[in-house]
């Protein structure tokens, strides 16, 4: 089968071109071969890509994708490293899933039991309440969320 062309490539697998071209710059593609300056691939770059856009769904950073090809003795089977990789991604997902089990308490309960007229009374309370035991505590670092 003769090269794919990057447009060919972004077409079949449903990415653009940019995406293939920040892929092959950060690693997770091999560097294209050249023909006349153009990008040229092989079919198994479809593959590879296959993989990344699973990973991706499947919740994976870049970092993490990266560590799935590169982060690997070159003898590790492949459902090997997906099953580390998960087994990982599911400890993460399990412990932002207490995250925010706790922040649900936390709103459920502001919802039910605030009665403040002002935030200041409000932040008086909450100072009151937490302060009791010691201080306003951060929550650990591995505990802590963007949402």
């Amino acid at each position: 089968m003769p090269p794919l062309t990057i447009s060919e490539v972004a077409r079949q697998i449903g990415l653009q071109p940019s995406a293939i071209r920040y892929y092959e710059r950060i690693g997770l593609l091999p560097a294209a071969q050249r023909v006349s300056g153009q990008r040229r691939y092989d079919t198994t770059v479809l593959y590879r890509l296959a993989v990344i856009q699973r990973a991706r769904r499947s919740g994976f950073t870049l970092v993490e994708i990266r560590r799935l090809f590169l982060g690997f003795r070159g003898t590790t089977r492949a459902a090997e490293r997906w099953k580390e990789m998960s087994r990982r991604k599911l400890e993460e997902l399990d412990d932002l899933m207490d995250g925010i089990r706790t922040m649900q308490g936390l709103l459920r309960r502001m919802i039910q039991n605030c009665r403040c007229e002002t935030l200041d009374q409000c932040g008086a309370g909450i100072f009151r309440r937490t302060c009791s035991d010691g201080g306003l505590k951060a929550a650990p670092a591995h505990r802590r969320h963007r949402f």
